[in-house]
């Protein structure tokens, strides 16, 4: 059962980690409950900049891809641990319409729109505040930012509760109708070095959206049944990421959308992930329609991150509770439109563990 968060932090601290250019200062935050884990983020892209979760021998390590300094972050980053929005993932050569209006968005993805555009949320300071048992961010991104519709307001909570369980709720209101999909990125690696090819993963899918050669999805939900898309029993990651599948050698592996089981607004387990040597498991849950999973393919060793590890092909995978990617060109789809009046809310929790040698 998901715990509710509230008076199970042990910890709650802050400090300096940097300064932007124009004099913002970025601070560090940390969760620690009494379990031995820990969260540290910065409000520089509401970054994840590190989780810290017992093994099965107790052995505490950091599970998550990034950098030691906000110089990282600022030139080296691959959305590692950041917040992505106005619109997680990619928009067909950034265009989408919208009440009869046509919006032509940043093309920083090739022709696509990916993440949203040149200075997206990852980008950005946000406002911090403590609260009871975690950390609120809070950032305003107005009317027109990178061609968006509508004043937005955005708040994204963290908080940690004994049962290792990390919450990531989402909220955000608008004065005009728009588009809206957020998610964090992180890149998750539960030995702490290597590749992830050895991790096992299921996920709770039993379709997912083929993409074209763009990586932009068809409109298709195609069945995830006999084809190497299948994780509805747990999977090693690697077992079949070089098949002559055509999906698989358009992304260079799995960079896909999952349509998963559920009712959308329902918090239920999306996936659930496990490093057979250090026993750590990691479960995600969300109340969205679909989840992104990327196995780390353009990750190509030209970026150093915490240690001096260069991020070679496959050091970390993504698994992103988002909806699906775009949307607002696939009237099959579900919507991703925000009106004024309406809330956009968003639940994600990620749950860690540690099994037995026999799992």
């Amino acid at each position: 059962m998901i715990g509710t968060p509230g008076n199970s932090v042990m910890n709650i601290t802050s400090e300096r980690f940097g300064t932007m250019c124009d004099g913002q200062e970025v601070c560090l935050f940390t969760l620690a409950n009494n379990a031995g884990m820990k969260v540290r983020f910065i409000n520089y892209g509401a970054v994840i900049v590190g989780i810290d979760v017992p093994d099965r021998q107790g052995t505490v390590g950091d599970v998550v891809l990034g950098h030691n300094s906000l110089e990282g972050y600022l030139n080296r980053s691959r959305y590692f641990g950041a917040l992505v929005g106005r619109y997680a993932n990619r928009i067909a050569g950034g265009r989408f319409s919208l009440n009869g209006i046509d919006y032509q968005l940043a093309t920083n993805n090739g022709e696509n729109h990916l993440h949203g555009g040149v200075k997206g949320f990852d980008k950005v300071v946000w406002a911090a505040k403590e609260t009871n048992d975690g950390f609120q961010l809070k950032y305003f991104s107005q009317d027109g930012e990178e061609n968006y519709p509508g004043n937005l307001e955005v708040f994204v909570t963290y908080t940690l509760n004994d049962a290792n369980e990390l919450r990531i709720e989402y909220v955000a209101t608008t004065d005009r109708d728009t588009i809206v999909n957020l998610t964090n990125h992180s890149y998750f690696n539960l030995a702490g070095d290597g590749t992830v090819l050895d991790h096992k993963l299921q996920i709770n899918a039993d379709a997912f959206t083929p993409m074209d050669i763009r990586l932009i999805p068809t409109g298709e939900i195609r069945p995830v049944s006999e084809t190497p898309m299948d994780f509805t029993s747990s999977q090693a990651i690697g077992a079949r990421i070089d098949q002559s599948y055509e999906q698989l050698q358009i992304a260079c592996g799995y960079d896909h959308n999952f349509v998963l089981r559920g009712k959308l607004g329902t918090l239920r387990t999306a996936a659930s992930i496990y490093e057979p040597a250090t026993g750590r498991v990691t479960e995600v849950l969300t109340t969205q329609p679909g989840m992104h999973f990327y196995s780390g393919n353009f990750l190509d060793g030209a970026v150093t991150g915490k240690g001096g590890r260069a991020y070679v092909k496959h050091s970390g995978c993504c698994l992103e509770p988002h909806h699906f990617p775009d949307s607002p060109n696939h009237p099959n789809f579900p919507s991703t439109v925000l009106t004024p009046g309406e809330e956009y809310r968003h639940t994600t929790v990620f749950k860690f563990s540690a099994a037995a040698a026999t799992q």
